[in-house]
């Protein structure tokens, strides 16, 4: 073991490297917080997190819980994730547990399971300017972006590697004690988000921390320092670098945080809303007014579920995110003389493909969204034992919610959503007459016979 940390050692010496990392990062300011001046219990971390730490410190490594996890317990949060930093290689984790799986290429990581939890693990990181062991260790993009980041390095190097203060924090199993190397303990007192080094540079570096800094600054109620938050505005158009799947993600944690109406509100003041979603953007900047209020109802009723414990599906928030574009481009097809139908399902698809270049939409979600759309054309025929069919459909709630927050954003729909909320609450001969008395939209436009040679066709399907 101690011939592998030695070999290590040596390896950064004859690559110019210093052995400590002084000459490759700024310069910290360690302080280090014992037990009695901090309120971390290990009764609040995780069972899985501490056999890991106490597993690797047993196997001669050191291993500090790191992060978003510590920054939590400070703040007297209960963390949904304990991630760890160790000196240890990922190929040394991966051989100390059999329960886990070396992932990434951008940065390698250890996932560590137990059962439905996973500790994430991860070797601490040197600066990425320091001379790589290997061309395969780190890469930046012509924007400066690292591509790829396994130069390993120091707690301290690792430390100042971090995105902000507050996750620059490292808590020690050993004795209990807490690692500041970036003043992280103090943004946390004054509840205040501050990245750490340059900022132009850090964002550079990875656009994505732009979003990192909205989504903890509205998780945390935190303020974002001014000098954090200055560059944002000018660089929002880096995230036309980041690839769309990784942007998928990014916005499911914005928006299913529980405060997303706080975050798009956020979102739209740093410019960054219209990088995620450009065609909602001139929509909203540009058409009515419901526009902004059906997506704000919509961001309320997903934080309301959220609060109440009760599923959300992404389908059902991108289908609201992207309402307005697809009606705008909806009636731009009828204007040019395509049915209601077919111009829905085109509009619904070219929207898709666009957005899909700056967030991917996997197609489970895509094809459900495409049915919402779809069946805000079906909801207003009701007559005959069409009100009985479409209540069985597998989309129907969710569609007929959707029609609720198109009425509640200002569009008249004649007392569509109130039918079917009065349909649904009544009993079958109830529902009879309602059918019965319903009024048709208007005509259908009449279905041309099809002309066969030959045989007609068989009725089996």
């Amino acid at each position: 073991m101690v011939l592998k940390k030695a070999k290590r050692l040596w390896d950064r010496v004859k690559n110019g490297a210093n052995p400590l990392g002084s000459e490759e990062t700024p310069q910290s300011q360690l302080k280090i917080i014992p037990r009695d001046n901090h309120p971390i219990s290990r009764k609040d971390i995780s069972s899985p997190a501490l056999k890991v730490l106490y597993r690797l410190n047993n196997a001669d490594y050191q291993a500090y819980l790191v992060g978003g996890g510590v920054r939590d317990l400070l703040l007297g949060l209960h963390p949904k994730d304990f991630d760890i930093a160790t000196d240890a290689h990922p190929e040394e984790v991966h051989g100390l547990f059999k329960n886990s799986r070396l992932i990434g290429r951008r940065f390698k990581l250890v996932h560590v399971l137990f059962g439905r939890e996973v500790i994430e693990v991860a070797t601490f990181r040197g600066h990425h300017e320091a001379p790589a062991l290997s061309a395969n260790e780190s890469k930046s993009s012509e924007h400066g972006m690292l591509l790829r980041d396994n130069v390993y390095g120091t707690m301290e190097e690792d430390a100042l590697r971090r995105d902000f203060t507050v996750n620059a924090l490292y808590y020690c199993v050993k004795d209990f004690t807490i690692y500041d190397y970036a003043n992280g303990l103090e943004d946390i007192r004054k509840r205040e988000l501050r990245l750490i080094g340059d900022p132009e540079t850090r964002y550079r570096e990875d656009p994505v921390r732009m979003l990192r800094a909205v989504r903890f600054a509205v998780k945390l109620d935190f303020t974002i320092a001014a000098e954090t938050e200055k560059p944002i505005f000018e660089l929002a158009s880096l995230l036309g670098n980041i690839p769309a799947a990784r942007l998928f993600d990014e916005v499911l944690k914005l928006m299913l945080s529980g405060k997303a109406l706080t975050t798009f509100r956020m979102l739209r003041h740093y410019n960054l809303f219209g990088q995620l979603f450009p065609g909602p953007e001139r929509s909203l900047n540009q058409g009515p007014e419901r526009y902004l209020r059906l997506i704000e109802q919509a961001l309320v009723n997903t934080d309301t579920r959220i609060k109440q414990k009760k599923p959300v599906t992404p389908a059902f928030l991108y289908a609201s995110l992207l309402w307005p574009a697809l009606e705008d481009q909806w009636e731009k097809n009828k204007g040019n003389g395509t049915p209601p139908f077919p111009a829905l399902q085109q509009a619904a698809q070219k929207v898709i493909n666009i957005q899909c270049k700056s967030t991917s939409i996997p197609k489970r979600f895509s094809l459900n969204m495409k049915e919402i759309w779809e069946l805000q054309l079906r909801l207003p025929r009701r007559s005959g034992n069409k009100a009985a069919q479409m209540i069985s459909h597998p989309r129907f709630r969710a569609a007929y919610d959707f029609l609720l927050l198109r009425e509640e954003s200002g569009e008249n729909l004649d007392g569509l959503g109130q039918w079917w909320t009065d349909y649904q609450a009544s009993d079958e001969n109830a529902q009879r007459k309602m059918s019965n008395s319903a009024k048709h939209p208007g005509p259908r436009p009449r279905r041309r016979k099809k002309r066969y040679s030959g045989s007609p066709p068989s009725s089996n399907r």
